[in-house]
């Protein structure tokens, strides 16, 4: 079968494009502004990608279109597409029809923590040699692509943003998992979502869709989540964090001399099952790690051999990922977008590196972010960072529909706006000095600021650097 894809190039529709070739299909598809990482992916798996969409593409005659959720009504492609009659679908309605039947579905929702978990219960199983499949997105360091088809279960970032135009269904309501985790739940996705109660409602739909032989893990403090439950639920519970009433949890052991974040132990009810080192920092992390080793025990992998897998993951590209480092200064890329996301990245790094300055480099990027739903939020979020640099265009598809400036007083001289990726730049190095953290926070390219800035680092210290003598 040959598909094609409108919106390629997204992390979720690029995912399910190498998903169709592993399985055999003919795969094209088309984006604006064809961008990377994902289009570099693509060719060099030898998907043809097209710039734009063109209405000739129509000519094409695959045997499906498949639409993501960027595509909207006036996409002439689309448009054309309708007037043919040819036959469409969106991602997660094609994967359930295709992929998912007679497969255990792991899927992993939440509003913080969905790739980190997925990616790590991925390799878990993956360890326990059950050769899962999987659909994440990010790219975790451990397998080095997003999407797997594999032979055994199914493990799926499960998001509740709507399909596609057409199918305005949370994605993960097409899954019909198993093993759901579900890590927490706020308010996010402004441009779709009135009000959180409107997201409660499309997690109740998703607990419909999981089988009585199923199990739900759950976060035990999460109170929007525990509405959820009480709507109504058909499987089993388990619940996991730290209370000693719940299932699954995981108190801090940090011995002398170690992060207590980084390390900690696992219980299952009143039975110790091991302690575990962990290169992920932060305790949202070790909520993320014991709701995997507990969603890992209802696939048959045992918690031991869990916590093994635990203590050997390299983690997620952009999720406190160090990008290198220039004459003792560290420059992070993470992709937090929401001021919980923000404050507990912003936490894991402080414990970390201890008392050395952080400087917290923010793009406002998302569509929540842009419509200004949480700025409320984002001062006390940037609080535990010694400098705050705020990139914030006033035109453009990222402008803001709000005042930063005003947003951020709160931290008074510490915080700082910038109009121009240039001029930001400019003020981060001329803060810099050696023993900092820079750690920049967007869930876009942010301009290359990353590489920008390693390159004039590198720059500035082969300069201060002193010449030997002839």
């Amino acid at each position: 079968m040959h598909l094609h894809i409108l919106g390629i190039c997204g992390t979720f529709m690029g995912g399910v494009a190498r998903l169709a070739q592993a399985a055999g299909h003919r795969v094209t598809g088309c984006d604006s502004g064809v961008y990377p990482p994902m289009s570099d992916q693509l060719r060099a798996a030898g998907i043809a990608l097209i710039e734009g969409y063109d209405a000739d593409q129509l000519a094409l005659r695959p045997d499906l279109f498949v639409i993501g959720n960027v595509v909207a009504r006036g996409n002439p492609l689309f448009e054309a597409i309708l007037d043919s009659g040819a036959p469409f679908q969106s991602g997660p309605a094609w994967i359930h029809d295709t992929l998912l039947p007679g497969r255990h579905v792991v899927a992993v929702a939440g509003t913080h923590g969905k790739t980190t978990t997925t990616a790590l219960l991925a390799w878990m199983l993956d360890c326990a040699g059950q050769d899962p499949g999987f659909l994440i997105g990010g790219v975790p360091q451990d397998f080095g692509v997003s999407a797997r088809l594999g032979r055994g279960p199914f493990v799926i970032e499960a998001d509740e943003y709507d399909s596609a135009l057409f199918d305005k269904r949370s994605k993960f309501v097409h899954y019909f998992p198993r093993t759901l985790v579900l890590n927490n739940l706020e308010f996010d996705h402004a441009d779709i979502f009135a009000d959180l109660a409107a997201i409660e409602t499309q997690f109740h739909h998703l607990l419909r869709c999981v089988p009585r032989r199923g199990r739900v893990v759950v976060n035990g403090r999460d109170g929007a989540l525990a509405r959820v439950l009480e709507r109504g639920v058909w499987c089993e519970v388990e619940t996991f964090d730290v209370a000693p009433s719940w299932h699954w949890r995981a108190p801090p052991a940090g011995p002398e001399g170690l992060s207590a974040a980084d390390h900690f132990e696992v219980w299952r009810g009143g039975l110790r099952v091991g302690a575990v080192q962990s290169a992920l920092a932060g305790d949202h992390n070790r909520s993320n790690a014991v709701a995997a080793v507990a969603a890992a025990a209802h696939c048959g992998v045992a918690p031991q051999a869990a916590l093994q897998a635990l203590a050997r993951f390299a983690g997620v590209r952009r999720r406190l990922e160090t990008r290198g480092a220039v004459d003792g200064i560290t420059v992070y890329d993470d992709f937090a977008h929401h001021p919980t996301a923000i404050a507990t990245t912003l936490a894991g790094l402080r414990r970390r590196v201890g008392a050395a300055r952080i400087l917290a480099l923010l793009e406002p990027r998302s569509n929540t972010m842009k419509l200004g739903a949480l700025q409320a939020q984002i001062a006390a979020s940037l609080a535990p960072a010694d400098l705050v640099f705020c990139y914030a265009p006033r035109s453009g598809p990222h402008a803001l529909g709000w005042d930063p400036a005003a947003a951020l007083q709160s931290l008074g001289a510490k915080a700082r706006v910038y109009e121009r990726i240039d001029d930001l730049l400019a003020a981060v190095l001329a803060a810099t000095q050696a023993g900092d953290h820079i750690l920049a926070m967007s869930n876009g390219s942010f301009g290359g600021i990353h590489e920008r800035l390693l390159a004039a680092l590198a720059r500035r210290a082969a300069t201060a650097a002193p010449r030997t003598a002839p």
